[in-house]
């Protein structure tokens, strides 16, 4: 079988795309495991077996070259790095299903609308047999000016394999976090001034326990928060909880 130009070059720069990207964590579940592949700043994909999930993704069809197209799109607030359009219309194939807070339906083409599912705080449905509920994210005080307002975006709680996985999405360490049951895994923001520092994130991530935190989103406006020292704080209030340090930021 001939291989034409354009596909070998295609398939180095995958190559190159796939030496270049974090190498996966890989979480044992019933009947199964979880596969997570961080992307960079707040985007991931998560693998639940059969299931391909990207949380919002953004930065373009080269960041995800190699990977799975997704079954499910989650997209959990409508700033630049957690919805953008042109990324997602880049990855979803037609039977991917969008999950997404109204402000971002109400922002999305005709097109992508057609694939969408709006969740609003408290909301819950199932996918593929992966439970999806949608939880607060905001700033704290609240305040009508700020960044992240209370009921806007989405934080997303799955159940899959009889894990429960939390994503933050954009928030502070609110009273909805802080009181989170049986957490096998979080992703937990952290950079000013746009969410939380190192300290209020270490404080949340001790009040709910979670068996395994990754710190992620953490680029902040004057540059990347300190997770050696969110590690060493969570650490030392509780070292039963595995704080997993990866680079969310190689690309």
């Amino acid at each position: 079988m001939k291989i034409s130009f354009l596909s070998l070059c295609f398939l180095f720069a995958a190559a190159i795309v796939s030496a270049q990207r974090v190498k996966p964590d890989v979480i044992p579940v019933a009947n199964g495991q979880l596969s997570i592949q961080p992307i960079e700043h707040a985007s991931f994909v998560l693998q639940a077996g059969k299931t391909t999930i990207y949380v919002d993704p953004t930065g373009g069809a080269d960041k995800y070259t190699g990977l799975t197209a997704p079954d499910i799109i989650l997209v959990t607030d409508i700033h630049g790095d957690h919805f953008d359009a042109a990324s997602i219309a880049a990855v979803k194939t037609a039977k991917t299903i969008i999950v997404v807070p109204q402000v971002v339906a109400d922002k999305m083409s005709a097109a992508d609308k057609a694939q969408v599912i709006v969740l609003k705080n408290g909301d819950k449905k199932s996918l593929s047999g992966i439970g999806i509920a949608a939880i607060p994210m905001y700033n704290i005080p609240e305040s009508a000016t700020a960044m992240h307002t209370k009921g806007r975006g989405n934080g997303y709680v799955l159940n899959y394999g009889k894990k429960n996985i939390y994503i933050s999405g954009d928030t502070q360490g609110i009273p909805e976090m802080r009181s989170l049951k049986n957490i096998d895994v979080a992703f937990v923001c952290m950079n000013l001034p746009y969410t939380m520092d190192v300290p209020e994130a270490a404080d949340a991530v001790l009040a709910f326990a979670p068996k395994i935190v990754y710190p992620y989103h953490y680029r902040g406006k004057d540059g990347f928060s300190d997770v050696n020292k969110f590690k060493s704080l969570v650490d030392a209030g509780n070292k039963g909880i595995d704080v997993r340090l990866r680079d969310w930021y190689s690309k």
